[in-house]
């Protein structure tokens, strides 16, 4: 069910984000992130075939859609994580084609996961180092000559200790990630990727599977990301958390992008009704999407 949350720092929404009207690939006025003709097929399926798509630059944009839209393979193919069969996409200004995942993230774009990738035989502060970068220890030479590395050891450590206070992880610095929930998990993943200063933080599905009594410190720590001048990318699937917080929407439906806009706009969309129900006209709605729907609805009554 949705969680019906409200962020407890109101959102301050961004205007003047694109050029022309709002439609499918339409241009932004200062797009960070850009995907020309980007395509993924695996077998006879076309999970991703997007023609093009710019996400602008100090804004919270969500990508929505219904289960199988092919959202977090798009995340995986501008991450590194996944190769596309066609199409070129750039980052800054820089091409991210043919690019490894490790080299995305030291360029300033960051992603989180969907189940997430604490690694958990090791602690929280441990991992929260392993996201700084530029650490001079990494070299296999001068990880034997302390004096070398040691201060900016500190400085890293600081800062985790830092970041951790702000996600109330602090006290379970020394305890191992393992131990935490599936909400914590989701809060060290975020907290971790901020150890690198990303430009551009990707997050799939920062809900998912969140206990809701920490759905509202995830809300207001993806708030304070753009207010620290990060520009946010994440998959959600919570209608009402999606209105309140994004500043832009993007639908994607069986590989494509199908409509963008402001989520107030975009909600009564015909187009977006029809990609949770048009893939379902010859079988039963699943418990999820029919969920969407009806929130959907929901959502338009409260506009009108």
């Amino acid at each position: 069910m949705s969680s019906n949350v409200t962020p407890t720092s109101k959102p301050v929404k961004t205007t003047g984000l694109h050029v022309g009207d709002a439609a499918p690939g339409v241009r932004k006025v200062d797009p960070i992130l850009i995907a020309d003709g980007v395509k993924r097929t695996f077998g006879g399926l076309t999970a991703v075939d997007v023609d093009h798509v710019e996400v602008p630059r100090g804004a919270i944009t969500a990508l929505i859609g219904p289960n199988g839209a092919g959202k977090t393979t798009f995340f995986n193919l501008l991450t590194g994580f996944d190769k596309p069969d066609a199409g070129k996409w750039e980052f800054d200004g820089r091409s991210l084609a043919h690019v490894p995942a490790y080299r995305v993230a030291r360029m300033g774009l960051i992603r989180t996961f969907q189940l997430t990738k604490a690694l958990g035989l090791l602690t929280v502060m441990d991992n929260m180092k392993l996201g700084a970068k530029g650490q001079t220890g990494e070299n296999l030479f001068r990880s034997v000559l302390p004096f070398l590395w040691r201060k900016q050891e500190d400085e890293i450590e600081a800062k985790a200790l830092e970041i951790l206070a702000r996600f109330k992880l602090d006290t379970k610095k020394d305890d191992y990630a393992a131990s935490l929930s599936g909400g914590q998990r989701k809060l060290l993943e975020m907290a971790r990727a901020l150890m690198s200063d990303p430009t551009l933080v990707m997050l799939d599905e920062p809900m998912a599977g969140v206990n809701p009594a920490l759905t509202q410190s995830l809300l207001d720590h993806i708030l304070d990301l753009k207010s620290q001048g990060m520009t946010v990318l994440f998959v959600e699937h919570d209608m009402h958390m999606v209105r309140h917080i994004a500043d832009w929407v993007i639908v994607m439906a069986e590989g494509r992008i199908v409509a963008e806009g402001d989520p107030h706009i975009v909600m009564q969309d015909q187009a977006v009704i029809d990609a949770y129900l048009g893939a379902h006209h010859d079988a039963d709605l699943g418990s999820t999407d029919t969920e969407h729907v009806e929130v959907l609805k929901e959502l338009i009554d409260d506009e009108q």
